[in-house]
């Protein structure tokens, strides 16, 4: 079975998430959405509601599985037999950040990453664009899928 990884925190999800999920979807046989826990950060949404949100918004679907986690993502990984790591590209920026990581998860483990381009449609949204249109009591609505709401 090909399973990979899609680490992320999620605050919250949004439609760029969305597409590489579910693009990802024809690429392996599942995909684990990990909701990493990093106690130093301050979330908008709670972990309850981040969690939700995903779990709203793929539904039933056999194929994604919606899992929190803390520490190393590659020990993440080896705990769920995971061999590849599934990451999304914005822009040039976001592939130096990544390159950097998936080159250090390469020379601690044998797990492989997966780089998608976000859809050019969704290539601007990020959650922390979205969490700037929420604290400022924009629309965001067009920015995450349906199951995020406040």
């Amino acid at each position: 079975m090909k399973r990979a990884v899609f680490p992320g925190s999620f605050d919250p999800i949004t439609l760029g998430h969305y597409d590489i999920i579910e693009r990802g979807l024809g690429l392996f046989d599942e995909v684990i959405i990990a909701i990493g826990i990093n106690a130093d950060k301050k979330y908008m949404f709670s972990l309850e509601d981040r969690k939700r949100f995903i779990e709203e918004a793929f539904g039933k679907d056999q194929k994604i599985k919606v899992m929190t986690y803390s520490g190393l993502t590659i020990d993440f990984c080896k705990e769920q037999n995971a061999a590849f790591i599934l990451r999304g590209l914005r822009n040039p920026a976001d592939f130096e950040f990544e390159k950097a990581i998936a080159h250090t998860n390469r020379k601690l483990s044998e797990i492989e990453t997966v780089f998608l381009l976000t859809s050019s449609g969704k290539s601007y949204i990020s959650s922390s664009i979205v969490r700037d249109v929420i604290r400022n009591n924009g629309d965001y609505t067009s920015l995450v899928p349906d199951t995020v709401r406040i």
